[in-house]
């Protein structure tokens, strides 16, 4: 008797012992949730969404309004019509076939209209991705050189006492920490 491969791999799992599978599939499941409801899954799963609405949206853009004017220029042509008839097939097509009609004779076609068609699609697809990656790459950018902003200006208001090594404002001569006064104040030579 030729048992399934996978009855074959959980046997060897279990070794063949049920008490031992049974804690296998305890430890197997509270894995899977914890990958589950971890971020990075779900992030992943919401990135998959929008990504296949987004190309949805691009397919969309192709097929309606870049490649109807493509096939005007081209003498009103049907891009996703542009085939290479590779062998008839049970009846003899028109000169001016569509490619569904061949399909339905049982033709072996080179599809290559359909294949421009993707071709701008997936191009379509790129640059709307590497848009908004360079959107995103803009504004992680923009932030971190108002951190840098903000670092260099936090650094010129204030100043470590040389005593207690707090950070002070720049324009004090004795430290509210540690009392000590600071060394270069013309007050402290006057009082």
């Amino acid at each position: 008797m030729i048992e399934k491969p996978v009855t074959i791999i959980f046997d060897y799992l279990m070794c063949h012992n049920p008490q031992k599978g049974s804690i296998f599939m305890k430890n197997l499941i509270q894995e899977f949730r914890d990958f589950i409801t971890r971020g990075n899954a779900i992030d992943l799963a919401i990135g998959i969404i929008i990504g296949s609405a987004f190309s949805a949206v691009v397919n969309s853009i192709v097929d309606n309004l870049l490649m109807p004017p493509f096939g005007l220029i081209l003498g009103n042509v049907d891009f996703q019509d542009l085939y290479i008839l590779l062998r008839e097939g049970e009846q003899a097509l028109p000169p001016n076939a569509t490619l569904q009609m061949a399909k339905e004779v049982g033709a072996v076609t080179f599809n290559y209209g359909q294949f421009i068609t993707d071709l701008i699609s997936f191009l379509l697809l790129g640059l709307g991705v590497f848009l908004i990656v360079r959107g995103i790459n803009k504004l992680n950018a923009l932030k971190e050189k108002m951190i840098d902003e903000e670092k260099a200006t936090a650094e010129k208001t204030e100043k470590e006492c040389p005593y207690c090594r707090k950070r002070i404002p720049i324009q004090a001569s004795r430290c509210p920490y540690c009392t000590s006064q600071l060394e270069g104040d013309e007050e402290a030579s006057v009082g």
